[in-house]
């Protein structure tokens, strides 16, 4: 099953020269990894004056994640990219929600149905 990756990166605004090449560097090599589907990077604008990227990028399992993850490649710029934000990256691993894990309601509130899940 598909997963999703959400990396969050915020840094200082004077050094976001430095960092953005080397985001757009990782997902261009994270382009031709085994099991890599697709991918966004985002800045944040709302609230104004927050520094942050985040990028979501979608990976056929989480062991093709965590390849890519700890690669020799991906650490060393990792690194540098750490260097400037003087913040760990944050990274949290998502999978969609399927069938029988959100329950149904009635048109009563919030009073759960327990006999079919979605």
């Amino acid at each position: 099953m598909a997963i999703q990756v959400l990396i969050r990166r915020r840094f200082i605004k004077e050094k976001e020269a430095v960092l953005a090449p080397l985001v757009v560097r990782l997902r261009s090599l994270a382009l031709a990894q085994p099991g890599y589907i697709s991918g966004e990077t985002l800045k944040c604008i709302d609230p104004a004056g927050d520094d942050e990227y985040l990028v979501r990028s979608t990976w056929r399992s989480v062991e093709d994640w965590k390849t890519w993850l700890h690669s020799e490649t991906r650490t060393a710029i990792q690194s540098e990219i750490d260097t400037f934000t003087g913040e760990a990256t944050e990274y949290r691993i998502y999978e969609p929600l399927v069938g029988g894990i959100m329950p149904r309601y009635t048109d009563r509130g919030n009073v759960p149905l327990t006999e079919a899940p979605l």
